[in-house]
């Protein structure tokens, strides 16, 4: 059976659960440390897996950002942005930066046909910012072919 109602594009928050996982398993690493402290089993390097997990734990807290603008709120951006009556368009999610932060990748046609226009847009997914955008006149061939 197929799946009914509206698709909802999952929120980049779910990245601080492991996050919270990573920092939890650090910390569990460092008290193993100090309980069994002079066992032969514990040595520099459970020092530094836990200093490792708790910097990626850290990581993921901060890139756990959570989306504000869906696909829809994004494509109603970039046609604001382009200028022209918008025909076709696809919106896809990628991420920017170090800290990750999501950006919604919209491409644009024009309304006629074939498209005379084209832009893509960028738009910042947790404020509907415009990051960048570029529209032209639509270099693609749309004659029938010989």
């Amino acid at each position: 059976r197929g799946m009914v109602g509206p698709y909802v594009f999952p929120d980049n928050d779910r990245r601080r659960i492991p996050g919270v996982i990573y920092l939890a398993l650090a910390l569990a690493t460092v008290v193993a440390v100090l309980v069994a402290d002079g066992s032969p089993l514990v040595d520099g390097g459970l020092v530094a897996g836990a200093v490792a997990l708790a910097l990626l734990g850290a990581y993921h807290l901060q890139a756990g950002w959570s989306l504000g603008v869906d696909e829809a709120d994004a494509l109603v951006a970039a046609v604001r942005e382009v200028g022209f009556p918008v025909g076709h368009a696809s919106a896809q999610m990628a991420w920017r930066g170090l800290r990750s932060r999501p950006t919604w990748r919209v491409l644009v046609y024009s309304n006629e046909s074939p498209p005379e226009r084209r832009g893509l847009v960028f738009v910042d997914g947790v404020d509907g910012s415009v990051v960048a955008s570029h529209a032209e006149a639509n270099p693609e061939d749309w004659s029938p072919g010989d």
